[in-house]
């Protein structure tokens, strides 16, 4: 039976190819002190549907080439908020608030005050 891994997807720049990341917690034998660990596998995504952030199932195959031994089983949840959809908001922010006044101008308009 093959390793079914759970992790969230760090990279889907490669065509056909995601690299997971995935966390493990483990206990240190002497000290007994909590750490976490992370391994990264490239695993291979046919239909290039995985994206940055997506949770994800991947499930242990033949070698597909000489890194990727795993390919994706299903995608698990997808993130409510994405980095590009931030962007795009940020920059609709800034579109939408009037443009601050520099020092200069807010100099020049007191002197005219007093």
């Amino acid at each position: 039976m093959a390793k079914q891994i759970v992790g969230v997807v760090s990279s889907n720049k490669g065509d056909k190819t995601i690299v997971v990341t995935v966390s493990t917690r483990k206990t240190h034998p002497l000290y007994r002190k909590q750490y976490t660990v992370t391994s990264k596998f490239m695993a291979h995504d046919e239909n290039n549907e995985a994206e940055v952030g997506d949770k994800v199932s991947i499930v242990e195959t033949r070698p597909l080439s000489a890194r990727k031994h795993h390919k994706l089983n299903q995608i698990i949840e997808k993130p409510v908020l994405r980095e590009d959809s931030l962007k795009i908001t940020k920059t609709e922010d800034e579109a939408a608030q009037p443009a601050s006044k520099s020092k200069a101008a807010i100099v020049e308009d007191e002197s005219e005050e007093a």
